[in-house]
């Protein structure tokens, strides 16, 4: 049985009204080569440890999630083997030292099937938990993702994951569109550059919350240990 009624969370621009019954978690790539030593991030200059900060709060909002029983999507940006679904633009944007579909020290750089694609260990997807293969930025862009979240009647995201300023932020600006509110997490989001996660998480919550609310996972885990706590 789904949690009926509405839980009302401290956020920013104003309180959150958390309805679990239409509400999932939306993991966004949390994959080896933007958060572990040596993966792509790395290759490319950044500190991974600025992500890997999100890792324990994310480990432990996971956790409560499933146990109250909500559902939970992850993400992964990658592209074909072929590389088919890559733009050219985007493969030699950047100029580093090795660019998508090159050798990395993870394999093949963020293309589907490789070490360096997977999602972290501390936050391996469970079997039957949704799992978005993306090749761009937003979570909707060419994937099923509305599609899915509608065959379950899912109105509200709380949002997680890399980095705040790309991926989480393009895919709250798609889902705002599409009619989803959206909860964003800041101490379970990073980025590798401090300024852009602050900035990113001001423009969501600006102006009375044109793109969704702000908050931290302490203020949801009290209402999801709530929902445990719960007859079914």
């Amino acid at each position: 049985m789904k949690p009926t009624g509405t839980l009302t969370l401290a956020a920013e621009p104003y309180a959150f009204a958390f309805n679990p019954s239409a509400c999932a978690l939306l993991i966004i790539d949390m994959q080896r080569d933007f958060l572990e030593p040596g993966g792509f991030g790395a290759l490319l200059g950044n500190d991974v440890s600025m992500l890997r900060r999100t890792i324990a709060p994310n480990q432990a909002l996971l956790a409560a999630w499933r146990a109250a029983r909500l559902p939970v999507l992850h993400t992964r940006e990658g592209h074909e083997p072929g590389l088919s679904d890559l733009p050219p633009s985007k493969k030699i944007r950047g100029r580093g030292p090795a660019c998508i579909g090159d050798p990395g020290p993870m394999g093949r750089i963020l293309v589907r099937g490789e070490p360096g694609h997977a999602i972290i260990p501390e936050l391996a997807p469970l079997p039957g938990e949704v799992v978005i293969d993306k090749p761009g930025k937003g979570a909707f862009w060419s994937t099923d993702i509305h599609a899915i979240l509608q065959a379950k009647h899912i109105r509200q995201l709380v949002v997680t994951g890399v980095t705040t300023e790309v991926c989480v932020h393009t895919t709250v600006r798609e889902a705002n569109d599409r009619g989803y509110d959206c909860l964003v997490l800041a101490d379970c989001t990073g980025s590798y550059f401090p300024e852009f996660h602050a900035a990113g998480l001001g423009m969501i919550k600006a102006q009375g919350g044109i793109f969704g609310w702000v908050s931290d996972s302490a203020n949801l885990l009290p209402a999801l240990a709530s929902l445990q706590a719960s007859p079914s």
